[in-house]
């Protein structure tokens, strides 16, 4: 229910009072909620395990990144799964002793990491074997498919595919009054991780390594606006459209065309979702 954290007083018997008078006035105000099964959340787990390690390990790299600056010195750039094995030798021998923990810290947890990429690849495979469908995107992966499937859990309850972008939190909020139409950043309401990873998936498709398909090509048509934050905001459109054309796959079982014949150019149908 939408305002209950403005409240100064909060407890059980004012919120029974207060849902009853708004069940009995207005019920359109109340949502119900929708929990996820046992088994659901137990494949979750996994996932948001992972999600920590990986964070984790950011923190450690960026922890020794900057203890070596502060020194004067730099460690070679290198991806986060080859960082012990590239910056092991570089460490200034002065500062070696206090850093070389961290450094294998985090060779520890990409070797966990990597057990967890196994595991999640083996649940989307055998378990879950309509990750398939979306993977036909190029850019979405094993990870991203079973965190988008898990955390809808059913398609249908999804009335349009479109519904799914503002679950997401991947539209952007409005506080207009009067003539006034701020732009303002995105909801960021629903799964965190999820969103995330639909960024993560959006930025591969507008990198020089994504394929042509209407999706790149809508997203960097938003690019040429130019502005300050042109990248950031085509990449955060680009992984709604995706979201919705997930939601597509999922629901028809369709084979993914990138680029729809006769069509224009620009966007196909079910991104135009």
């Amino acid at each position: 229910m939408e305002g209950s954290k403005r409240r100064k007083r909060k407890n059980d018997r004012i919120d029974a009072n207060k849902l009853a008078r708004l069940g009995r006035i207005d019920p359109q105000s109340l949502h119900p909620m929708r929990h996820r099964s046992k088994e659901v959340r137990q494949d979750l787990v996994v996932l948001r395990a992972r999600d920590a390690l990986v964070a984790a390990r950011t923190e450690l790299i960026n922890a020794t990144r900057g203890l070596v600056k502060s020194m004067g010195a730099r460690l070679p750039k290198c991806s986060s799964p080859s960082f012990a094995q590239k910056v092991e030798e570089a460490v200034p021998v002065e500062i070696r002793e206090a850093l070389l923990p961290l450094v294998r810290m985090a060779a520890a947890l990409s070797a966990d990491i990597k057990e967890y990429d196994k595991k999640i690849e083996t649940l989307g495979r055998e378990k879950y074997g309509h990750t398939a469908l979306l993977r036909q995107v190029k850019g979405v992966g094993p990870i991203t498919a079973l965190a988008y499937v898990l955390t809808l859990e059913n398609p249908e309850r999804f009335v349009k595919s479109r519904d799914v972008g503002p679950y997401l939190g991947l539209v952007p909020k409005q506080e207009d009054s009067g003539e006034s139409q701020p732009q303002l950043g995105i909801s960021k309401t629903g799964d965190t991780m999820v969103r995330k990873l639909l960024v993560g998936s959006a930025q591969y498709i507008l990198g020089p390594f994504g394929p042509d398909t209407d999706l790149r090509r809508y997203g960097l048509r938003l690019c040429e606006r130019g502005g300050k934050n042109a990248k950031k905001r085509a990449a955060v459109a680009v992984a709604r459209k995706l979201a919705v054309l997930l939601h597509c796959l999922w629901v028809s079982g369709e084979v993914y065309e990138p680029l729809r014949q006769g069509l224009s150019p620009t966007l196909s149908p079910a991104v135009a979702a």
